[in-house]
């Protein structure tokens, strides 16, 4: 019997194929993407990333066990004393002012993908937790390892996007929330699963939005 990740990716495959056929995933992969729009994204990701870190804060709260609790508090760390500093950093390379970033205000999808996670983790259960927080790390992973199949594109900027999210150590942090994921699997009901699955649906469907709302953002 296949694992719950597994099953989870299986339901929701048509919109990460959606993901992955995106205009603006391919044109991060062909480097043809307009930087206009790849700069709105890392704005309005870098403030997704200070609520995504108050996800990972009730992740480790409401860990199973020492070791898991450990792990997301890690994690946690490294996100908010590494990666926003590197965040902050590539915005830089772009011409994002750091003043304008820390200045950046929420657009509906990213306020309503954020509110959606945070709701989730408070109210639900670890394993909703887990299946609102997957899409996330997974989708991004799938996405940079396709993209990094075909070939580094020319323009230096996205090149290095594809290798932060196809790299070993952003791999294997995926493969142990996966595997994490998978540890609940066996003890969830029919009824457990449907919602678990509920939740992974929607969290894939915010990631497929968010892309959507970096293309369309004001000016095109």
């Amino acid at each position: 019997m296949t694992g719950l990740s597994e099953r989870l990716r299986a339901a929701a495959d048509g919109i990460w194929q959606a993901q992955h056929d995106h205009p603006f995933v391919r044109g991060i992969g062909e480097g043809t993407l307009e930087l206009d729009r790849f700069r709105f994204w890392v704005r309005q990701d870098y403030v997704f990333l200070i609520e995504y870190a108050r996800l990972l804060a009730l992740a480790s709260a409401k860990a199973p066990d020492l070791d898991t609790m450990t792990r997301f508090s890690a994690l946690l760390h490294e996100t908010l004393h590494e990666e926003m500093a590197l965040h902050r950093s590539y915005s830089a390379d772009l011409g994002i002012a750091i003043d304008d970033l820390e200045r950046e205000r929420p657009a509906l999808t990213t306020r309503g993908y954020a509110d959606f996670l945070l709701r989730t983790a408070a109210i639900g259960d670890f394993a909703d937790l887990l299946a609102a927080l997957l899409p996330c790390m997974w989708g991004f992973n799938e996405i940079g390892l396709a993209l990094a199949e075909r070939g580094a594109p020319a323009h230096p900027g996205y090149a290095r996007w594809i290798r932060m999210y196809s790299s070993p150590d952003f791999t294997a942090l995926v493969d142990w929330l996966r595997a994490l994921t998978d540890r609940f699997g066996p003890a969830l009901r029919e009824t457990g699963e449907d919602r678990v699955t509920e939740v992974f649906l929607a969290s894939s469907r915010y990631e497929l939005a968010f892309w959507e709302m970096a293309w369309n953002h004001p000016g095109h």
